[in-house]
């Protein structure tokens, strides 16, 4: 049986279910939960914790395999959730958990990703600690590139684990080398992070005294951060556009900059289109060749600014 909290919609879990797997998704979000059932993928709504782990264990049984992505640096009390994660899996069973890695954070300057949904911003070190408490001991982790540089750690408990690979090592190390086990280590990232906003504003600001025209691509959470931290506005980036058609005619937060379909590119024809989700980057530029019809420039503000 596979168990997968912030289960959504149920994307990963109906492949368990084509092969024939038991599942339970645990997804907080009632309407989409509801929408997870519909698809035939058992789903339950509720935050998972100690207790909601246990009584899900007790009414379904426990899991081989419990999955977490993307979900772990979301949670306020995340030894409460470890203990939920402990309830849910068997003695013999694998935990695991992806999220992004503070490392790489610091590392590619990616504060766009400091926003209020993110209640941790995790090292493996901090991640194992919050585990240990739980009853969960990490034995092995990858390194991923998704959302600018992830881990994905699988841990198992306490009572039946081995000895931790390798990698487990590597990754602790490259963590001390860059400072992250003590306090000192996080300092000057001020610094870094002020060298974005003002090469994206002086960007700008000169691209408007050069008469050239300017748009967005993408509504991300991320870009929010950045052009809220930048206090960008209409006068220096008009307008974004994003595939999503729920945001079409909505504005972006505290900027009040529009959101239009993408079509809107090939109708204005910017000189220069800023990337918000750079994680996404080579996607986009793929997506958006057709604006190389008009000369048009990729800008992407980080880790640092660049033009392509």
């Amino acid at each position: 049986m596979i168990v997968e909290a912030a289960s959504n919609d149920g994307y990963l879990l109906q492949h368990a279910t084509a092969l024939g797997i038991p599942v339970l998704g645990i997804e907080p979000a009632a309407n989409i939960a509801k929408i997870a059932n519909e698809n035939g993928i058992r789903t339950e709504s509720y935050f998972l914790g100690e207790e909601t782990g246990k009584d899900a264990a007790a009414r379904h049984g426990q899991a081989d395999l419990v999955v977490g992505n993307n979900v772990f640096a979301h949670v306020p009390d995340i030894v409460d959730f470890a203990k939920g994660l402990r309830a849910l899996v068997k003695d013999d069973g694998l935990v695991s958990l992806e999220f992004p890695h503070l490392l790489r954070l610091i590392e590619r300057r990616q504060y766009d990703t400091i926003y209020h949904e993110h209640y941790q911003y995790l090292t493996l070190k901090t991640a194992a600690l919050a585990l240990e408490k739980a009853g969960l001991k990490v034995v092995d982790v990858q390194e991923l590139a998704s959302h600018g540089g992830s881990l994905r750690l699988f841990s198992t408990p306490v009572e039946t684990a081995g000895e931790p690979t390798e990698l487990v090592g590597k990754v602790l190390q490259d963590e001390k080398d860059a400072g992250l086990h003590t306090v000192e280590g996080h300092l000057g990232f001020a610094d870094e992070v002020f060298a974005i906003k003002s090469d994206l504003l002086e960007f700008l600001i000169q691209a408007r005294r050069e008469g050239k025209t300017v748009a967005g691509y993408g509504a991300p959470g991320k870009g929010n951060t950045l052009l809220n931290h930048c206090g960008i506005r209409e006068d220096l980036l008009p307008y974004t556009v994003d595939r999503s058609p729920h945001k079409h005619g909505m504005y972006l937060p505290g900027t009040h900059i529009p959101i239009f379909a993408p079509e809107r590119l090939a109708e204005t024809r910017p000189d220069y289109i800023v990337i918000l989700p750079w994680n996404l980057r080579a996607e986009i530029v793929h997506q958006l060749g057709y604006a190389r019809e008009w000369g048009a420039k990729f800008v992407v503000p980080i880790p640092q600014l660049e033009v392509i």
